[in-house]
């Protein structure tokens, strides 16, 4: 049995990065995330999210994410440019 190829269907999607301008407040507020204290990254905060998969931690420079169904959910800087690109206003 072999795996079939599939191709991930154009979407948009709404995000905001987790670094300046955007405030940690601002930010958790617009997830309805809670801006933790982090002494893991070196800066002075992260945010839990409560996702579809459990509570995850956006940390410092990551991307928040609102998906097709209006889910949110973290995204690491790497990850964020490889899949997505902006969209024409």
């Amino acid at each position: 049995m072999t795996a079939s190829r599939f191709r991930k269907k154009p979407v948009e999607i709404q995000a905001m990065h987790l670094s300046e301008p955007n405030t940690p407040d601002s930010v958790a507020s617009w997830c309805g995330g809670r801006v933790v204290g982090d002494g893991v990254t070196g800066h002075r905060y992260s945010i839990e999210i409560d996702t579809l998969e459990g509570t995850m931690r956006a940390d410092f420079g990551d991307w928040v994410i609102r998906g097709v169904v209006g889910e949110f959910y973290p995204c690491k800087p790497d990850i964020f440019e490889a899949t997505y690109e902006p969209v024409d206003e």
